[in-house]
Parts: structure tokens; sequence; C-alpha cells
């Protein structure tokens, strides 16, 4: 009988292994695609806070102090924030009106071209626009209640971020001991080495995303604002979010001030200048950038 330290199961067998172990991996991490979603971002948000809670610990402050403080600051930065899109899209419901005496107009012209081009009576059409709104609030409100359930997960979620941050940050050295003990054959300025290119990829890549997130939105808001568009700064700055998603992204953030271009100004040619200027945005963003 061969000894224990030089026995090895067959290539099919470590083959099943491999593929079981991946399967139970991927059906873990898609039961607890929640929390596994929230920790990732919470390991980027500590990560993107990190050299402030390192400045103030080389400020002799302890690091459950600095940790603390930083996400104190974190906290209130993203709360003003919110604060701030919540002022803009609460001047979105002022124009609600609008929108309605500007959506029966149109009702109003699509039902004299439907009797003049086709003859169909507009009674007939009311009760075919009837039977579609029907069907529609039917399935709008499974929509609107999915909405809800999930805009309070988001938050209960975003609630507790601030924990995972603490935490991720508070025991970071328990990290780097982990690979040290995982890669025992590797130097540890090695791993220290890799460890830090990791870290400063992340870093510089947030870092960057924010810069870019900044000057787009302001630009944004500025081309908007210039042309009189209500709440520009909410749809600069959602504009230059949605960027993260390439090619759609734009679409989507130009779609909402298109339309309220299009319900608060008399011209539409307002509605031309908002899609001229995130088409020239969409061209260097997906074009021009990556080519040069």
């Amino acid at each position: 009988m061969p000894p224990i330290s030089s026995f090895s199961f067959p290539y099919i067998a470590r083959l099943a292994f491999a593929l079981l172990s991946i399967t139970i991996l991927v059906y873990w991490m898609y039961v607890l695609g929640d929390i596994v979603t929230l920790l990732l971002f919470a390991i980027l948000l500590s990560m993107a806070i990190y050299p402030l809670v390192s400045w103030l610990e080389r400020r002799k402050m302890s690091r459950l102090l600095s940790i603390t403080l930083s996400i104190v600051v974190f906290t209130l930065i993203a709360a003003c924030i919110l604060l701030l899109l919540c002022y803009q899209v609460s001047d979105l419901i002022n124009i609600l009106p609008q929108l309605t005496k500007k959506l029966s107009q149109a009702l109003n012209n699509v039902q004299q071209w439907g009797y003049e081009h086709f003859k169909i009576p507009p009674s007939k059409q009311v009760n075919e626009l009837q039977k579609y709104s029907q069907n529609f609030t039917e399935e709008g409100g499974a929509v609107v209640g999915t909405a809800v359930s999930t805009t309070t997960n988001l938050l209960v979620n975003l609630s507790i971020l601030p924990v995972y941050m603490f935490f991720l940050l508070y025991y970071r050295d328990m990290f780097r001991a982990f690979f040290f003990k995982v890669f025992k054959n590797v130097k540890r300025a090695k791993i220290n080495g890799v460890l830090s290119k990791i870290y400063d990829v992340i870093h510089n890549y947030l870092s960057g995303l924010v810069i870019v997130t900044l000057i787009v939105g302001t630009l944004n808001t500025v081309g908007l604002w210039t042309m009189g568009i209500p709440s520009a700064i909410f749809f600069g700055f959602l504009a230059a979010l949605l960027l993260i998603i390439p090619y759609i992204g734009i679409l989507v953030g130009s779609l909402l001030p298109i339309i309220v271009a299009l319900v608060t100004k008399d011209s539409p040619m307002y509605a031309v200048g908002v899609a001229g200027l995130f088409f020239i945005q969409m061209l260097e963003g997906n074009f021009i950038t990556p080519t040069l």
C-alpha cells in the first residue's frame, strides 16, 4: 500500500471535484446574491475612503476613531447629494400638469389624424385606448409593487453598508494575513507588492470614475441650464452616472431631459438641442476617446 503522502486522485476524479466545487460556489453566490453584491460595494467604497483613514491614522488618531470619522464624512456627503437630488426631483413634480396637458393635446391630434387618414371614429379610438390602458394598469400594479419592494430592500441594504465598511477597514490586516497563509511558499514582499498593485488599480479606477462623473455631469448641467431645462443638475449628473453603461447608458440618460424639453418648451428645437448635446457626448465617450 503506497504512503498517504504519495497518493493522488485520478484526473477524472479531480476534474469532477473541481466542477462540483464551482457549481456549489456559483449556486451559493446566486442564493446570497444580495449579500455578495452589498459586500462587493462595501469593498470598493472601503478602498475609496481608505486614504482618508490612513491619513487620520498617520495623525496619531486611533484606528477606531479614524474609521468612524471617515465613514461619517462619507455618509454626510452621500446624504447631501441625495437631498440635492430629491430637491431637483421635486421640481419635476411641478411640471406634471404641463405634462398632462401636452399628452391630452397629443392624444387629440392622434385621434384627429386617425380619423382623417383611416376614418376611425374618435369613440372607437377611445374604446381601444381604454382597453389597453386597463391591461397596462393591471400589469402596472405588479410592476409598481416590485419597484416598491426593490426600493425598500435597497434602502435597507444601504443602511447596512457602513457597518460592512467599518469591519472591512478595521480588520484589514486579517486579509493580508490570510494571503500569507494561503501562499506560504511565496515571499511576503511579493505578496505585499501584488496586493498593493491591486489596491492601486482599483483606487485609481474609482478616482478616475469620480473625476469623469464630476466633469461630465458639470458640463451636462451647464448645457441643460443654458437651454433652460428644469432640474438641470439632476439630469446632468444622472446622464454622467449612466456613462458607466457603454452605448446604452447615454441614450437612457438623454431620454428624460428630451421629454421634459418637449413638455416645458414651446419649440421642439429645445429637445433637438438636448439630443445634440448628448449625441456629442456619446460620440466623445464611445468612439473618439477609445479610438484615440
